[in-house]
């Protein structure tokens, strides 16, 4: 099972003892009682039929007893490497760190130079809360088995999978980089004042509105060794000041801006059609590409999941979706 379900069906699969990652509004997940589940609140999902808003009433839930052996862990902010750390062997680190946190901060900094982060996959997302909402609402995860209610910890259900399977993680980025400037930075950070463009230093909030681009649509693609990693705006300020990102940037690493998607549906769709999703069991989609995408009740296919304050495939990412398949 991986889909939108009633919170009543939700509670009664819980308490058959299923094994389950659940994702919905705080108040959804607050009703449910105490068991074998993690959970992050969201109320964005894409499904089948297209993305939609959920409400108190349901969940979107994902049973991972049926693919292997479930255990659960949580961590807090100075713990975040026993994630890779306590993983097995052979499965997958399944993980949901609140939106905004210290732990966001840090997993998001430090998480690519965890020992084993690359030989044992961490997979999962960021919690967060209807846009309306942030700075007044905070993200939220659960362990559920001890029914508690977390602001700043990651919560981990550890899937340990048999010897003939195998954790794949897929990361789909819609963005290119543009041809155009290239930039740096000197810190890892969510906050920068000032970067270097073509070489040049300049305010790193003037360069963004002399370009248009304050509105946050289109992130920083970052070249890391050939892989693509995004870098999405969320505040411009007005004059100066320190420009805030959902993702932080890293020195030693060229940035350029991404270029423009005309119909995030349709890119979508034609790239999902060209997937690999063989084994596909869970997935999450940025709510950035919700948002700006427009994909409110319009489907893009693949797999269905929520769409989320970031995006976990062994690091953090933004504007990305990611496919977690066993195959």
């Amino acid at each position: 099972m991986n889909q939108l379900v009633s919170l009543q069906t939700a509670c009664d699969l819980i308490r058959t003892g299923a094994a389950l990652c659940v994702a919905g509004t705080d108040a959804a997940l607050r009703a449910l009682p105490p068991g074998r589940w993690i959970g992050g609140s969201i109320p964005y999902f894409m499904l089948n039929q297209g993305g939609t808003v959920s409400d108190a009433q349901h969940v979107f839930v994902t049973d991972l007893a049926p693919l292997g052996e479930v255990s659960f862990a949580s961590y807090g902010a100075d713990e975040l490497a026993g994630i890779a750390g306590h993983a097995p062997d052979n499965g997958v680190s399944i993980t949901i760190i609140p939106g905004g946190s210290r732990a966001h901060q840090r997993f998001a900094a430090e998480a690519a130079s965890y020992e084993d982060a690359f030989v044992k996959p961490t997979v999962g997302w960021i919690a967060g809360c209807h846009v309306s909402e942030i700075g007044s609402v905070r993200p939220t995860v659960y362990e559920g088995s001890t029914g508690t209610r977390h602001e700043d910890r990651a919560v981990v259900a550890y899937l340990k999978l048999p010897a003939d399977k195998l954790a794949c993680i897929d990361i789909v980025n819609l963005f290119e980089p543009d041809d155009g400037d290239v930039l740096r930075f000197d810190d890892t950070s969510f906050e920068v004042e000032t970067c270097r463009v073509n070489g040049e230093r300049v305010n790193f909030a003037s360069y963004l509105r002399s370009r248009g681009l304050e509105h946050g649509q289109l992130p920083l693609v970052g070249d890391f060794a050939g892989a693509r990693i995004n870098a999405s705006l969320q505040r411009v300020p007005a004059a100066g000041g320190l420009v805030q990102l959902y993702a932080p940037v890293f020195p030693g690493v060229d940035y350029r801006v991404a270029r423009p998607i005309a119909d995030y549906a349709e890119a979508f769709r034609s790239r999902l059609a060209a997937q690999d999703l063989d084994g596909a069991v869970l997935a999450c989609n940025c709510v950035l590409n919700f948002l700006f995408g427009e994909l409110e009740g319009k489907a893009i296919g693949g797999v269905q999941g929520p769409a989320t304050f970031g995006e976990i495939a062994y690091q953090l990412l933004n504007q990305t979706m990611v496919v977690l398949r066993v195959v």
